[in-house]
């Protein structure tokens, strides 16, 4: 369809309350969910390739096939994560069969009141090299999993009768360097229009002037006509304020543009530029929005109403000052997460990714970067709703691959249509403040590439900056960086005064796309500790484990306190992206696996070899990964309270570690340390002092080296300034005698995709939690509800995630639950184990 442009200037009017509102229902767009009613099936490969299932049959997608022996289930679904984990598999990809290829089929009926409409299908995401076919007729493929991509049903729907959506998918022919899952894992719409409508995505908020009494609102609308005569048109938008709710009221504002004539299957654009009466803006600390209803018009006919939210904000980017948003410095506190929802695999649950975010909040976290690719929707909409800064990434790799299977494969007959797709959808999102085109891209020797992908992003948004994360040391003086309206660095600490000392950077915004990379493992602890050196921290005697010191780190990477040297040495970088968030699937550094696979010679065929030497064995259990602040449960490490009393300075808190029940150490020195937003403290051992510390240039922790272990009572009393700012506890337990059991939220929705987070401890008898226990735990439930998935957080556990009993992992295990479609009232979840008291928490159904 070929394109043209109107571009006007119109008289506009702050509308009354008695302006007349045009409902949704006035318009003929819908736009339903089409996750429920699947058929699905699924051939996997082993590594070599060899079917290891029913050879796949020809032709799955004619309306003719027999699917009723397949498997009946909704969406969003990821066909991978239910296993089994095999040590088979590649540790780098979870021990999880993801390789292979789905087939999901849905029928459906399109009633005869839809004759004569547009009728679309919406993926979110589709894992991977999608194609699809209506009633045996092909309608299209998108290859890359992480796009959002709309195909056009109408030439192939029958209305008032049944329809045969096929999809195929394969990622036999699609490699990682994480667990991507795989299938229809994120949702699917069905979207039913006019003629004369919207485009996809086609609606751009811009809001190029912002002051305190008024906002100036800019925006493009592409209308597109699948008529064959010309058309006049009226195009309307309203603006509107969302409440606590995130819904609209009355308009605040309205623009109309009259008899514009859209010539026959063509697109035509239109602009709008509308005041705003005393705009509130959207922050961080007050994610205030707004929404614009975009209306089209033939005559008195609603041909039209598509909607977006959008929100008032100032971003500026700056060498000297860091980043401002409204004119504020706000330092960029952020973290780096991968796509998968710990047991949930990649199937995105919106629940689930709220937790995830209430979690990093908590920490004082403000920013998240999606590596390495465009995050399911419903995440950038939280981000909006709950305060998040979210740099939106594309691709993890250009037209040189890190994998045979790569998406180098695809890069010159895909890039561009994945990278607009992803800055088409996510441009109004007030939480969206930069565009990255890559994570440690090999091409960084290539400035050309770069280049091209920023006027790509430029050429449907120009009111945002392009990043890329750079691995490379001379990326940022080799000119490369000049590609880039701001230089992002993974870890490379050594260059930061290579880059900052070059007078070509002297106008260059900087920051830490990448930094630290500590690993651990919630609730272990092992002696001696040795800074910095991983191969010395590590266990050894096939214990898969790491301290949770935090001072375990890569070759390549860094502690939390050597990444914010820097960034207090050099105050003009804006902040930092720290790998990672939560635990992940797969990519279990530094237990990488076997040396199946690994190119003999390389950094990671050497660390391997070493490791597995050390470690006396041949297969490695790891299937998730040490680098997060929280476990794959979403349960917090000792790093949460480090970050927090970085992130968080004005929140009085002290934490200790390590846990204090170590009976084979009395006796022995068992250091302890202090994180805490206060700037000394006193540590006591069973009432006696062992002194007060203070924290020096460049120091973010304390420590007491030399404490003797005695069972008992460690306290530490923090001071600020001098005075008292907060104190923590950590006893020696008693014997593990109960179970306890809480839930995240006290009620759930009945629409059997609400989740709510059960966690399931190990106390003693005066209710604190009991570290190095692994009992056996038994769940069940009484009443309309099921369990989900389970986890423990443990990288090495081979216990499935849909395991209704599960160790424990010193102390801690995760229930989540679902209540069943449809029911009410409520059901009651229990833990169990034997030689401990029984525990249970009832969950409310609401509707």
């Amino acid at each position: 369809m070929k394109r043209t442009i109107i571009s006007a200037f119109f008289m506009f009017m702050i509308t009354v309350c008695t302006t007349t509102v045009l409902t949704a229902q006035e318009s003929p767009r819908s736009r339903e969910s089409f996750n429920q009613g699947w058929k699905f099936v699924k051939y996997f490969y082993s590594s070599d390739e060899t079917v290891t299932k029913d050879k796949e049959p020809q032709d799955l997608q004619l309306p003719s096939v027999n699917d009723n022996s397949w498997r009946s289930l909704d969406l969003p679904h990821d066909w991978a994560i239910e296993g089994p984990f095999s040590d088979t598999l590649e540790n780098n990809t979870g021990l999880l069969p993801w390789k292979g290829i789905g087939w999901y089929r849905k029928h459906f009926t399109i009633s005869d009141n839809d004759k004569g409409k547009r009728i679309y299908v919406d993926f979110d995401g589709a894992m991977a090299n999608a194609k699809v076919w209506l009633n045996g007729s092909y309608v299209g493929e998108w290859p890359y999993g992480y796009t959002s991509f709309r195909l056009d049903l109408t030439p192939y729907i029958i209305t008032g009768k049944e329809n045969i959506i096929a999809v195929r998918l394969d990622t036999k022919n699609w490699d990682s360097r994480w667990y991507p899952g795989a299938g229809l894992y994120r949702n699917v719409w069905l979207v039913k229009t006019s003629q004369l409508h919207i485009s996809n995505n086609g609606v751009f908020c811009s809001t190029p002037e912002i002051k305190k009494e008024r906002g100036m609102l800019s925006v493009q609308a592409e209308v597109e006509s699948h008529l064959n005569e010309p058309m006049p048109v009226s195009v309307k938008a309203l603006v509107y304020k969302l409440n606590d709710k995130f819904e609209p009221s009355t308009p605040v504002a309205e623009s109309v543009i009259d008899s514009a004539t859209i010539e026959g299957m063509k697109s035509h654009y239109f602009r709008f530029d509308i005041p705003v009466k005393d705009p509130v803006l959207w922050d961080i600390a007050n994610p205030e929005l707004y929404s614009v209803a975009v209306i089209v018009m033939q005559g008195k006919t609603i041909t039209d109403r598509y909607e977006t939210n959008f929100g008032f904000r100032t971003i500026n980017f700056t060498a000297h000052n860091g980043f401002l948003l409204n004119g504020r410095r706000v330092p960029i506190n952020g973290v780096c997460n991968h796509h998968d929802l710990g047991a949930l695999g990649a199937a995105f649950n919106t629940c689930a990714a709220t937790r995830q975010l209430e979690i990093l909040k908590e920490m004082g976290c403000n920013a998240i970067r999606t590596s390495h690719n465009p995050p399911a929707p419903e995440l950038v909409d939280l981000c909006d709703k709950m305060g998040f800064l979210i740099m939106v990434e594309a691709f993890d790799c250009w037209r040189i691959g890190k994998k045979p299977k790569d998406y180098n494969l695809i890069f010159n007959a895909w890039h561009e249509e994945d990278l607009k797709a992803m800055v088409r959808r996510d441009r109004n999102h007030p939480s969206v403040f930069m565009w990255s085109i890559g994570n440690e891209v090999p091409d960084q020797v290539h400035p050309y590439l770069a280049t091209a992908l920023n006027a790509i992003v430029k050429s449907e948004d120009n009111t945002r900056p392009v990043t890329s994360a750079c691995d490379h040391g001379n990326s940022g003086t080799d000119g490369f960086q000049k590609t880039l309206d701001i230089f992002g660095i993974n870890y490379n600490l050594q260059n930061y005064q290579r880059f900052f000392a070059l007078k070509d950077n002297e106008n260059l915004p900087f920051y830490s796309s990448e930094s630290a990379s500590t690993v651990s493992s919630r609730g272990e602890y092992f002696f001696p500790i040795v800074q910095g050196d991983l191969d010395n921290n590590l266990p050894g005697k096939g214990i898969f484990q790491i301290t949770s010191y935090d001072v375990a780190y890569p070759a390549w990477a860094s502690t939390p306190d050597q990444q914010w040297t820097m960034l207090d040495k050099f105050p003009a970088a804006m902040g930092e992206f720290v790998w990672t968030g939560f635990d992940y699937i797969g990519e279990p550094t530094p237990y990488y696996g076997d040396l199946t696979g690994l190119k003999p010679g390389s950094r990671e065929y050497k660390e391997t070899a070493k490791m597995l030497e050390n470690e006396g064995v041949k297969e490695v259990p790891s299937r998730s990964s040490y680098f997060g602040i929280m476990d794959l449960a979403g349960f917090k490490k000792d790093r949460f309270f480090l970050y927090q009393s970085r992130w968080r300075p004005e929140l009085p808190m002290a934490h200790i570690l390590p846990h204090w029940n170590w009976p084979e150490r009395k006796g022995l020195v068992t250091p302890v340390y202090v994180y805490t937003s206060g700037d000394e403290a006193e540590l006591f051992l069973n009432g006696k002092s062992l002194g007060r510390k203070k924290k020096g240039e460049f120091e973010y922790r304390l420590k007491w080296n030399d404490v003797v272990y005695q069972p008992g009572e460690l306290k530490v009393i923090a001071y600020k300034n001098g005075v008292k700012w907060a104190e923590d506890v950590m006893r020696t337990t008693e014997k593990a005698s109960r179970l306890s059991v809480s839930a995240d939220r006290p009620a759930v929705n009945a629409d059997g995709i609400d989740l709510v987070f059960i966690t399931v401890r190990i106390e003693d008898e005066n209710k604190l939690l009991v570290p190095r226990t692994s009992n056996q735990l038994n769940f069940s439930i009484e009443g309309p509800g099921r369990i989900v998935a389970t986890d423990n957080g443990d990288a090495t556990s081979h216990e499935s995630f849909q395991a209704k009993s599960k160790k424990a992992y010193n102390g801690l295990c995760l229930v989540i639950v679902a209540a069943k479609q449809g029911a009410t009232g409520s059901f009651t979840v229990k833990a169990d184990s034997k030689g401990l008291k029984a525990a249970a928490v009832k969950v409310d159904i609401s509707n």
